[in-house]
């Protein structure tokens, strides 16, 4: 058996900031991969999607990005380019093509089982994604088997549906994305709205990225968080990445044609049910937007802004439907944009809860010389994003290399 000091799992911008980091502190390493680098922006994600951060905002320990237009957002292309180039910045030795198929504890680490031969390690660094695999609620058993499902993993664009109406689930980043593209299609659209964020893409002549990074909201800690579950599991902003950097909220899809609907509660007798409370579900998300709103207007006294602005409340109508016959033949596919989560299945420690959320404090594992990276909130508002990466690495490492 191949032994290592430490097993990096997964080539994405995470893993990777761990590796530069390991190799700073002089810590022998591999980082295995199941594909290739970036593997998740090449093989997931639909045609069309950009970052939701602009390119401004795009770094990474050592790298940060350098292109003719700061203010834009990055295909997915561009962002497997830009990975590829922190892998070659970071010298990371990556083996590509290496599938991890199960890991457990051993002698003084862990043994790490993989379809190219087993490794054992003294410590383990799990990167391998957020997003590996799409929550799907359990009423989607009772669609009737001649409506086409799928998620925003196996979505490329309007192309590949079949003909007929879509009902998108799930109103957050994706959900809207998803719902705006296939009605610019020229295809019906219904969209079931829950918990939902709701941004502005511009606020007083800024991107609203820029508000938060600079007023420091993306800088708070995951220990100064009241409620770390909830935030950890709040939906992603209702935002957009496009040239012209429009604003992509509940009223634009309705400006689009696109109907709303409530949550989606049930499917009986092919009659998909939603709930009744879309108004205060959309009044709860207007509050919120405008008392962050209020927050960086406190912050911006005497900073070169525009003036204050103000947004139209959610417009939704007197009366929504309740029920949508499944079998009448005006839906022809269900889109489930309803999350993600983890894929730990291949992971034989008891540090993964009934929900398979992984037991960590700021990405150090409930577990002796396991550590994580890439997860939502892991140790700061900005987690989730791609430069949220360095500080995160930064401190994980820095408590491996000390146990170590």
């Amino acid at each position: 058996m191949e032994r290592v000091t430490t097993v990096v799992i997964g080539a994405g911008h995470a893993g990777l900031a761990a590796s530069r980091f390991l190799t700073e502190h002089g810590v022998d390493h591999v980082v295995l991969e199941r594909g290739e680098v970036a593997n998740s922006w090449r093989r997931e994600r639909w045609d069309s999607l950009r970052l939701l951060t602009p390119n401004w905002l795009s770094r990474l320990p050592g790298l940060d990005y350098d292109g003719p237009d700061p203010d834009g957002f990055m295909t997915t292309g561009e962002v497997v380019e830009f990975i590829e180039r922190f892998a070659r910045v970071a010298a990371a030795p990556v083996r590509a093509g290496v599938e991890v198929t199960a890991v457990r504890p051993a002698d003084d680490g862990y043994h790490v089982a993989t379809d190219r031969g087993d490794l054992h390690c003294r410590a383990l660094v799990l990167a391998s994604g957020a997003c590996n695999l799409a929550t799907v609620p359990a009423l989607a058993a009772g669609v009737p088997p001649e409506v086409h499902q799928l998620t925003p993993l196996g979505y490329r664009g309007p192309g590949q549906l079949p003909d007929g109406g879509v009902l998108v689930v799930g109103a957050s980043a994706t959900g809207v994305q998803l719902a705006a593209e296939l009605r610019r299609s020229g295809r019906p659209v219904t969209l079931s709205v829950g918990e939902h964020v709701r941004l502005p893409r511009v606020y007083r002549g800024r991107d609203v990225h820029w508000w938060m990074h600079e007023s420091g909201v993306w800088d708070q800690r995951w220990d100064e968080i009241d409620d770390l579950d909830r935030a950890r599991r709040l939906p992603s902003p209702q935002l957009v990445g496009t040239p012209e950097r429009g604003t992509l909220d509940l009223n634009a899809l309705t400006a689009l044609g696109i109907e709303l609907v409530g949550r989606f509660a049930a499917v009986r007798d092919g009659t998909a049910l939603f709930s009744g409370g879309l108004r205060n579900v959309c009044a709860l998300a207007d509050l919120k937007m405008n008392r962050l709103l209020a927050t960086f207007d406190e912050w911006a006294l005497g900073a070169d802004v525009g003036p204050s602005e103000e947004f139209a409340p959610t417009a939704v109508a007197r009366a929504t439907r309740l029920k949508l016959d499944l079998r009448g033949g005006e839906f022809s596919t269900v889109i489930w944009a309803t999350g993600f989560r983890p894929d730990y299945r291949w992971l034989d420690v008891p540090v993964v809860d009934p929900k398979g959320r992984l037991r960590h404090d700021g990405g150090v594992v409930d577990a002796p010389g396991l550590y994580a990276l890439g997860l939502p909130m892991l140790r700061r508002r900005r987690s989730s994003f791609i430069n949220g990466i360095e500080d995160d690495a930064r401190a994980v490492i820095d408590h491996l290399a000390r146990k170590l």
